[in-house]
């Protein structure tokens, strides 16, 4: 089964053939193509690198509870992690379609 699961009004579904996605930086308007694009921008905001786990990338902000956990690998790096993202960073990022 290939697709992308959706909750949309209460309901779970797997939506297929969805579009892909790309995390951009909304005050450059630069798309996110890897980790280390990406710990700068975060980095920028407060967030800092946190260790704890050796299988994930995590980030932590020391203002507040968050905590952004991603894949080691940037190719698993899907829209789940970016709308984590963009969640915990109000009109810093936003998740788009690839044109």
């Amino acid at each position: 089964m290939a697709g992308v699961w959706e909750f949309k009004n209460g309901v779970l579904r797997l939506v297929e053939n969805a579009r892909p996605k790309v995390l951009v930086h909304v005050p450059s308007n630069e798309v996110i193509t890897s980790y280390d694009v990406l710990a700068g921008k975060l980095s920028s905001l407060g967030w800092e690198r946190y260790y704890d786990d050796p299988d994930l990338l995590q980030f932590h902000k020391r203002s507040t509870i968050h905590l952004i956990s991603l894949p080691r690998d940037f190719s698993k790096f899907k829209p789940p992690h970016m709308y984590d993202i963009v969640v915990k960073n109000r009109n810093e990022f936003e998740v788009r379609d690839v044109q």
